[in-house]
């Protein structure tokens, strides 16, 4: 016989009713075997963990829907997840093996693409204690090569971790890039590194900046060896002209660089320049006030280069009457331009 079952609606809201076939007494032992559970449209259900409840009501099995038993929905499995990755790991396997047998330059690429993400890992790592002149794009760039390295000489078949490995080969090659490029020896490079751990021991324990006789007891050497150090020491002390001084001030990151604060010997001064404007334009103005046969001997003396002999000549006037009214021209000139300066 048959008898209906409330079941919630999928949706949450309402019920419906499910038919749901139930055994007769004599086979309610075996109710699993003999009639498997029904879906809400009166469709088996076969294999479906979560419809492996049920309920003995009046003798009689009755299997409940996977919603009235739970109270929910079901969860989504992960199943499709898990299997991307290990279809991933799959794959990275198979390149191995391939890449093992072949060397192909193909397949090798393929590898290098996929550990791409560790070179930017390290050579952050590594960028973090450089100077700021230090691009970390070229650190990726010689990070690549070391990765290249690694992925040709690894063995795969020794079942080790590849990623540890190629962490170390690409730090290698980043270091061995950079150490290429410095022009101080590394013995320089370590003892700078002394000097500057003993100053601040030193610095701690006495508050204070140490001397130089305090520091070379320090490092258990002589004063002289110690002056001599310092001369090598400068040749680490080189600034890049493209450094920030005040790099990210205000957490803005604008500053000027050190190439824009260097003086300009050549470069006009902007203030000399207004004070001269201003200067000429006062001149300007008093030459402009005084009498018309003063301002002719001060134009043809200072703007067209006559003598007083010449200027005589055009003003029909002898070269001493000349030289007076020059006289009483600039002392008019000065006391109006400190008449305006005042």
């Amino acid at each position: 016989m048959t008898e209906p079952t409330p079941v919630p609606d999928v949706a949450g809201g309402g019920s419906r009713t499910a038919t749901v076939n139930t055994p007769s007494v004599a086979h309610v032992g075996t109710t699993s075997e003999a009639h498997p559970p029904t879906g809400t449209n009166g469709h088996r259900i076969d294999g479906d963990p979560l419809h492996n409840g049920s309920a003995v009501t009046n003798g009689h099995a009755v299997m409940l829907a996977p919603a009235l038993r739970n109270g929910s929905q079901r969860p989504a499995h992960p199943a499709s997840e898990s299997r991307t990755a290990d279809d991933v790991e799959a794959g990275i396997i198979a390149l191995w093996q391939t890449y093992g047998c072949s060397h192909e330059q193909v397949v090798r690429d393929r590898l290098v693409l996929h550990y791409a993400p560790l070179v930017k890992y390290v050579a952050g790592r590594v960028g973090t204690g450089l100077p700021a002149h230090v691009d970390v794009g070229d650190l990726i760039q010689s990070g690549i090569f070391g990765l290249v390295d690694a992925i040709e000489k690894f063995e795969f078949e020794r079942g080790l971790k590849f990623e540890t490995y190629a962490m170390q080969r690409i730090r290698g090659a980043i270091l061995d890039d950079l150490r290429s490029q410095d022009w101080v020896p590394r013995s320089v490079r370590s003892r700078a590194r002394d000097v500057e751990r003993a100053l601040e021991r030193l610095g701690g324990h006495l508050q204070r900046t140490p001397t130089d006789r305090e520091l070379a007891a320090e490092l258990k050497i002589g004063l002289a060896e110690l002056r001599e150090l310092y001369a090598q020491l400068q040749l680490t002390s080189v600034v890049a002209l493209d450094e920030l001084i005040a790099a990210g001030r205000g957490g803005t990151g604008a500053g000027a660089s050190l190439a824009e604060s260097l003086p300009d010997n050549h470069a006009e001064d902007p203030v000399a320049t207004l004070v001269d404007l201003d200067s000429r334009r006062q001149l300007a103005d008093a030459i402009a006030q005084l009498a018309e046969r003063d301002r002719v001997v001060v134009t043809l003396y200072y703007f067209e280069n006559l003598t007083l002999a010449e200027i005589g000549k055009v003003l029909g006037v002898t070269e001493s009457r000349v030289c007076q009214l020059h006289t009483r021209a600039v002392l008019r000139l000065r006391t109006k331009l400190n008449e305006q300066s005042d």
